[in-house]
């Protein structure tokens, strides 16, 4: 085991983003047998109960193998945000760190990573009704009055607003009006908000697409046999659930939810899967690109590499140690 060097800097978090099918869980196993990690699910479907089969989850004998957080935590009847990730994440990055190990951030859903880098602005949700109130005023004294009273409440933000842009002036009028703060107060992160931990970056991406594409067919192909149709019937029969549920939307279950309603056949079933699939996958590697573009430090992997395991064990500690 290596031990977390002693630094005045925070503490070390390690990253490991990687679209499905691409090695992630693999990964974050051969780091736990030569680092003293606790890995956190950054994985938007592995917070359901009941949903194992259609998400990949971690074998029990895998779960035992480290500890495991945010996995198993929500109904399937419940939504799960981003924003409670987050502080989920935070939560457990100081509890992790304060029992002198280093916690693994691992998973494919990336609007996560970018919630936990970037922060989340405190902004409030639309309000119908005032909506409906300044909407009413700009037809009686038009949108140039309702800019000239957002330059007496938030300057800043009137300053870089068109007098006629109506859509952002009504939601910066809705936003001062409903927390009496100017617009850029609301987007701030918050101070009790900050990150325990400095985020080492690393990701695996495949040099070849086709044989991620394999994979996927191979492993939903897999999730069948196993009885993914099965699965999610059992969910049905045992929760409120709608089609339009988070949980419900999750790739692999719309798909099962219309092949139970008797709206596709088996074989649509496994090429809408599949083709979802693949689809996650390209969006995944988007957000990756970007990532790779914006975050300095950012590091990529290649997932078909044959000694990945032991290059991401060296890269893990060459980041811990720097």
């Amino acid at each position: 085991m290596t031990d977390i060097p002693s630094r005045s800097t925070p503490p070390p978090a390690l990253l490991l983003l990687g679209p499905t099918a691409s090695g992630k869980t693999a990964c974050a196993l051969a780091l736990a047998r030569s680092l003293p990690i606790e890995i956190i699910s950054v994985d938007s479907a592995l917070v359901y109960r009941g949903m194992d089969i259609g998400t990949a989850k971690p074998s029990p004998e895998e779960l035992a193998a480290c500890p495991h957080h945010l996995i198993d935590i929500v109904s399937p009847e419940d939504a799960y945000s981003a924003a409670r990730f987050r502080a989920d994440a935070i939560r457990l990055m100081r509890e992790i760190t304060a029992r002198g190990r280093i916690p693994l951030l691992a998973g494919g859903t990336m609007l996560y990573f970018k919630a936990l880098r970037d922060g989340l602005s405190d902004l409030p949700p639309a309000d119908a009704g005032l909506r409906r109130a300044i909407d009413a005023d700009a037809a009686a004294h038009g949108w140039p009055a309702l800019h000239a009273e957002l330059a007496r409440l938030d300057p800043a933000t009137a300053a870089r607003l068109e007098p006629a842009d109506a859509q952002r002036i009504q939601r910066a009028l809705e936003i001062v009006r409903l927390t009496g703060r100017p617009l850029a107060d609301s987007y701030a992160r918050r101070e009790d908000d900050a990150l325990p931990c400095r985020l080492l970056p690393m990701a695996i991406a495949p040099s070849d697409r086709s044989v991620l594409h394999a994979r996927i067919a191979d492993r939903f192909d897999a999730m069948l046999h196993a009885g993914f149709i099965d699965e999610v019937r059992q969910l049905r029969n045992t929760h409120r659930l709608a089609p339009d549920m988070p949980s419900m939307r999750c790739v692999g279950y719309r798909q099962a939810w219309e092949y139970l309603d008797g709206g596709i056949g088996y074989d649509e079933l496994r090429f809408k899967g599949v083709a979802a699939t693949r689809q996650l996958a390209k969006r995944q590697l988007t957000w990756q690109r970007q990532f790779r573009e914006t975050w300095p430090g950012f590091i990529e992997l290649d997932c078909l590499r044959p000694d990945l395991a032991d290059a991401i064990r060296y890269t893990a500690l060459q980041l811990i140690a720097a």
